[in-house]
């Protein structure tokens, strides 16, 4: 199999008739259950676009009681799709050999809520409230809210992620996700919170990254830019054109999943740019930069989550994106 770069989705070319090609079979390990989160890849299984440039994927969703992380380094699954830069930071440090290959959100999607009519519109009043976060949440982005505005860590108190406690109380702030606490909010509580999405003020990671191994990218980069390219393209499909296939299939994995949560994630994902936005617009979905990455490394390195002698450099690649994949479905769709 012979892969040409560059071209949308990678181009296969093969001496044998198309369909009679021996697919690669590879598994994709996601970081939760199955959600409109992960649309784009359940899309791309729908659509056929993986099995297009040659592999036949498995997605094998996470969850509480799954940790599909520990087994990519192992060989028991090929991509894994990660959170934030920083656990392939720490993967670094850990001499773990895997690298981030793509990063599907341009926005990390956490968020901060408060109750609406409360004065608590601004980033600034957040600092007069307690926050209930989570122990990840206390350990990663608050420190720079600590360092970068001044938050204390007095506000905090624990989150149980459970929304009563939230809705009961007006004057704290929660943690959440922009495509899911909000949601559970307005159905439990009846009331829209005001939402501070952290990307918005500095938070600049990439979030939903997908990773491989390093012994990976070097014997099989066609396998990596197929999955690469196909998974740009199966985002394209669901955020902009018929998306009914590949949401059957997350119904089918997450058996509990509503159709009314589905429809709000999606509107939420476009309404704040967390798929295509940015760089994402004009090299890509999936896009990454070394910039980028310096400065959101510098941002935990100077918060105290990172340390100095980690070198990020060496927790991705930008040898399989930026290349424009599925800028011309995208403007087709639109144009429809």
């Amino acid at each position: 199999m012979r892969v040409i770069y560059g071209l949308g989705l990678a181009v296969v070319m093969a001496s044998v008739p198309a369909g009679a090609q021996d697919l690669e079979k590879v598994v994709f390990g996601t970081n939760w259950v199955a959600q409109a989160e992960h649309g784009g890849y359940y899309q791309a299984v729908a659509d056929g676009t993986y099995e297009a440039c040659g592999i036949q994927v498995e997605i094998r969703p996470g969850g509480p009681q799954v940790n599909n992380r520990i087994l990519l380094p192992t060989g028991k699954i090929d991509f894994l799709m990660g959170g934030s830069m920083l656990q392939a930071f720490s993967a670094v440090e850990q001499g773990i050999p895997t690298k981030v290959v793509a990063a599907h959100f341009q926005k990390e999607p956490q968020i901060i809520m408060t109750h609406p009519g409360q004065g608590l519109d601004t980033w600034e009043s957040l600092k007069g409230i307690n926050l209930l976060l989570g122990k990840a949440g206390l350990n990663s982005y608050y420190q720079w809210m600590v360092s970068e505005f001044g938050f204390s860590l007095d506000q905090v108190r624990p989150y149980t992620f459970n929304p009563a406690p939230f809705i009961a109380d007006p004057r704290v702030g929660q943690q959440g996700y922009v495509t899911s606490e909000p949601f559970a909010v307005q159905t439990e509580g009846g009331f829209e919170p005001n939402i501070f999405l952290i990307a918005d003020f500095g938070y600049d990671t990439y979030s939903t990254t997908v990773e491989t191994r390093n012994e990976l990218i070097e014997t099989k980069p066609e396998v990596v830019a197929c999955f690469v390219d196909a998974s740009a393209i199966g985002w394209v499909n669901f955020l902009y054109g018929d998306n009914s296939a590949a949401l059957d299939l997350i119904k089918a994995d997450n058996p509990g999943m509503s159709d009314a949560q589905l429809a709000f994630s999606i509107e939420k994902l476009k309404e704040y740019g967390i798929v295509d936005s940015g760089d994402a617009e004009t090299m890509g979905i999936g896009a990454m930069t070394d910039e980028r990455n310096k400065s959101f490394y510098d941002k935990m390195v100077a918060a105290g989550v990172v340390s100095a002698d980690v070198d990020y450099t060496q927790a991705y690649t930008l040898e399989f994106v930026n290349k424009g994949v599925g800028l011309e479905e995208k403007a087709a769709l639109l144009a429809n």
